[in-house]
């Protein structure tokens, strides 16, 4: 049996039926779209020769037996929630073609020297209780008990939520995992950018998830009549927003590899005749090299307060959340990189711009990453799209690397 890029393709359809949102796919943590969805992940794993359960946070677990009893696991898969009007492709892709490759050992009646087990997490975007990474946190051993007191938009806790989808939050800690009975994690994703694509490659290899930080960022100058303050008199916060905007564009764009992005922005009080007094907005910075990003976060934050200086405006900024690089293991890589090459296909190497649940899984044991191009590099998005050669392409790599494993000495 070889795998089937029809089969992982048809079953991403599938979960995408799993959804809060008729006619667009919305899936969030310990909704009844998630049970749906793990139902169908359940079954499919067990079709794939694997026991399968729901752990003590709600991740779905398959494994696979080794050649004998008690013997350390590879880890493998991606996460099941979505963000709001997504794609049926980002996380779904990597558990489905995790479960694809063990139903080929299966079939062959191959047992390995080591089990293989596929995640499903239960939450790693984020989107219901603002906390990113819950389901690998939780394998990893640092999900922190005050996340349990987070509310959704509901007032809901995530405590109650546990216990209303039939879990206990008392028993999370069960679901942390013993790092001598863990091999490695690695997880197939599809790109999310438009590297493999500009190279005309279906997959690469993941160096590093790169580190970001993020920061909610104030101005405040004075409101005033739009018709009678003259522009020189003006302390204009949108003006000086404006100028610090392009100050980040112009910093992120003078390395390789740097983005910032301003992706959110408020102007108050909002109103066409009306100098904006105050202006808050977000600042998103990322890089593959923690030193390149801290260097670069801290110029962006000199650069502001010297414009917010100049127009006599008062400046604030707060860091929201900050992330080293997740880097991936040389070894894997290596291993990696030989599994792409038996199949034909050039090396790439690249790193990962987006977060994945490998910067949680770094705390338990080694983790390395498969990317397989995506249309126009488009995520996060229902316009999110792979082929069935890419697919297929992803899913021979895998199981190539699975097959011919070693764990690192």
């Amino acid at each position: 049996m070889m795998v089937s890029a029809q089969r992982i393709l048809a079953r991403c359809d599938a979960l995408a039926r799993c959804s809060e949102t008729p006619g667009a796919l919305t899936r969030r943590y310990l909704t009844p779209q998630m049970r749906a969805a793990n139902d169908l992940v359940l079954a499919w794993m067990q079709e794939a020769g694997m026991t399968a359960r729901i752990d003590a946070i709600g991740n779905v677990c398959g494994r696979y037996e080794a050649m004998g009893p008690d013997a350390p696991a590879l880890l493998m898969g991606s996460h099941l929630d979505t963000v709001r009007d997504a794609g049926r492709y980002d996380g779904m892709l990597g558990v489905i073609s995790a479960i694809e490759c063990v139903a080929a050992l299966h079939a062959r009646g191959k047992r390995l020297p080591f089990a293989v087990e596929v995640l499903g997490f239960a939450d790693e975007e984020g989107v219901r209780f603002g906390s990113t990474l819950i389901g690998s946190r939780a394998v990893a051993g640092t999900f922190k008990r005050e996340t349990l007191d987070t509310v959704d938009a509901g007032g809901i806790t995530l405590r109650d939520a546990l216990r209303d989808y039939g879990l206990d939050s008392a028993r999370v800690h069960e679901a942390a995992r013993d790092r001598k009975a863990i091999l490695a994690y690695v997880e197939l994703h599809i790109e999310q950018g438009p590297v493999l694509e500009s190279l005309h490659l279906p997959v690469g290899v993941v160096t590093a998830i790169n580190g970001a930080t993020r920061y909610q960022i104030e101005i405040e100058g004075m409101a005033g009549h739009s018709g009678t303050v003259p522009m020189h008199l003006r302390r204009d916060a949108l003006a000086a927003a404006a100028e610090c905007v392009l100050a980040i564009e112009g910093r992120a764009s003078s390395e390789p590899d740097l983005v910032a992005t301003v992706g959110k922005l408020e102007a108050l009080p909002g109103a066409i005749n009306v100098i904006p007094g105050k202006v808050r907005f977000t600042l998103d910075v990322r890089a593959p090299v923690d030193a390149q990003r801290q260097r670069a976060a801290q110029d962006m934050t000199d650069a502001l307060s010297a414009i917010c200086a100049s127009r006599g405006v008062t400046l604030a900024m707060t860091v929201l959340h900050e992330n080293r690089i997740a880097g991936c293991a040389p070894w894997l890589m290596q291993q990696l990189d030989a599994a792409v090459t038996r199949e034909g296909i050039k090396v790439h190497r690249l790193p990962s711009g987006a977060g994945h649940d490998g910067m949680a899984m770094q705390a338990l044991c080694d983790i390395g990453m498969l990317f397989v191009r995506c249309l126009r590099g488009i995520s996060h998005n229902p316009a999110e799209s792979v082929t069935p050669h890419d697919v297929e392409a992803g899913a021979r790599v895998l199981l190539g690397f699975i097959e011919n494993f070693q764990p690192c000495p």
